[in-house]
C-alpha cells in the first residue's frame, strides 16, 4: 500500500489485503478506528470473515449494483463476459493419483487414530493436543475431497482427449485443477468469470469461479447469475470465441439475447481451402446461423471491438493492482468471496469515480 493511499481514507481500506495490517491500521488510522469503533479486531477473525463469508460478499456486490441502477449511472442492455486464470495456494506436486491418495488416507486415518491416544499424554496441554488433532481431521476432510473429485477429472481428461488419462486430484486443494496459464505453462489454478457493463460505468454485474481452463458453457449461467442479481437481462453479449459454442448460442437466442463472438479460425494444417465462415453450415440451427452471418457485418465488428476495451481491463486491474494474480485462499467458495471483494472494491471505485 502507498503512502498516498494510506492518506486517503476512501482508498486506503480497499487496497489492503493482510488480516495482519487491517488489525494494525484499526488501532493506527483514523480511518479505521472510526470503522471500528475504536474496537480492536483480531486478524484472524477478519481473515476468517474474509474467506468464509462468500455470501456476504455476493450480497454487497448486489447492494451496490443496486444503488447505481437507483441513481441510473449504469446501463445493463450490454455486457463483456471474459475469464481469467488465477495461480491456486497447491503446489504441483500436491497433485497425486487415485492409488497414491488411498494409501494417503489409510496413512492419515493412523496418524489421527495415533494422535487421539496421545491426547491423554501429561506432557501436551490441552490446547496442543486438541491442534493436533484438527490438522489431522483437516488432512483426512481434504483427501476424502481429493478422492471424490477423481470422477469429475477423469471424465474432464476424457474430453480433451489428454495424454496422460490417469486422474489426480491435490491433497492441497482438491478444488484446483491444473491450467494452461497465460504465459504458456501448466500450473494449479482457478478460473474467474467477471461479467462487465460496456457504458462509461464498466462496473462488474458478475461473478464466478470454476475450476475449468476452458470457458465453454459459461455465458448461460453469467445471464442467470445477472438476472437473479439485478433483475434486468442484457440483450446483447460480447464474449471472445470460447464461449461460442452452438448450444450457448442456441440459449441466449431463445431468451432474447444476442451473442457477438468470433467465428472459430481454420484448424491448423487444413490443406482443403475453409469455407467462407460467414455461411451458414447445413447443421446449423437458425440461431447459429444468424449468429455468422451477423459477425460478418462492420458493425458487429466494431460493437465486439468494446469487449477488449471492458473485460480485459477489469482482469488487468484485478491482477496488477488487487492481488487477484494468485489467491491464498484454498476451495472454490473461499476463492470465490475473494473474487466477489473485489469486484465489490472495483465496483464501489466506479461508484465514486461516477
Amino acid at each position: 500500500m502507498t503512502r498516498a493511499a494510506r492518506r486517503d481514507p476512501r482508498l486506503s481500506g480497499l487496497l489492503v489485503g493482510s488480516g495482519r495490517e487491517i488489525s494494525r491500521l484499526a488501532s493506527l488510522h483514523a480511518a479505521y478506528r472510526w470503522i471500528c469503533g475504536g474496537v480492536d479486531v483480531a486478524y484472524h477473525r477478519l481473515n476468517d470473515f474474509r474467506s468464509e463469508q462468500g455470501a456476504v460478499g455476493g450480497q454487497l456486490v448486489t447492494q451496490v449494483l443496486a444503488r447505481l441502477m437507483k441513481h441510473d449511472l449504469i446501463d445493463l442492455h450490454r455486457i463483456a463476459q471474459d475469464g481469467t486464470r488465477i495461480r491456486a495456494s497447491a503446489g504441483a506436486a500436491s497433485f497425486r493419483s487415485g492409488e497414491t491418495l488411498d494409501r494417503l488416507m489409510a496413512e492419515a486415518r493412523a496418524h489421527l487414530a495415533e494422535v487421539t491416544r496421545a491426547a491423554t499424554d501429561q506432557e501436551l496441554t490441552a490446547r496442543r493436543a486438541a491442534a493436533i488433532a484438527c490438522a489431522a481431521r483437516d488432512r483426512i476432510a481434504r483427501l476424502e475431497r481429493a478422492l471424490a473429485e477423481l470422477p469429475e477429472v477423469a471424465a474432464t481428461k476424457k474430453r480433451s482427449g489428454a495424454k496422460d488419462p490417469t486422474p489426480r486430484g491435490s491433497t492441497t486443494d482438491p478444488d484446483a485443477r491444473v491450467m494452461k496459464m497465460p504465459d504458456g505453462g501448466f500450473r494449479p489454478a482457478f478460473h474467474v468469470q467477471f461479467a462487465t457493463t460496456t457504458d462509461a460505468a464498466r462496473t462488474i454485474v458478475g461473478v464466478a469461479v470454476i475450476n475449468r481452463g476452458s470457458d465453454q458453457g459459461q455465458a448461460t449461467p453469467m445471464l442467470e447469475q445477472i438476472e437473479a442479481r439485478t433483475g434486468v437481462r442484457p440483450r446483447e453479449v460480447l464474449v471472445d470465441g470460447g464461449y461460442a459454442n452452438h448450444d450457448a448460442i442456441d440459449e441466449a437466442t431463445a431468451a432474447g439475447v444476442t451473442i457477438y463472438a468470433p467465428l472459430p479460425k481454420p484448424r491448423a494444417g487444413q490443406i482443403t481451402p475453409p469455407l467462407d465462415p460467414h455461411l451458414p453450415r447445413p447443421d446449423d440451427s437458425e440461431a447459429v446461423a444468424a449468429w455468422r452471418a451477423r459477425m460478418g457485418t462492420d458493425e458487429a465488428k466494431q460493437l465486439y471491438k468494446l469487449r477488449a476495451a471492458t473485460a480485459a481491463t477489469v482482469n488487468a486491474d484485478g491482477k496488477a493492482h488487487r492481488g487477484l494474480a494468485a489467491t491464498p485462499l484454498r476451495g472454490i467458495e473461499k476463492v470465490t468471496s475473494a473474487a466477489c471483494l473485489f469486484a465489490l472494491t472495483y465496483n464501489i471505485l466506479r461508484l465514486l469515480a461516477l
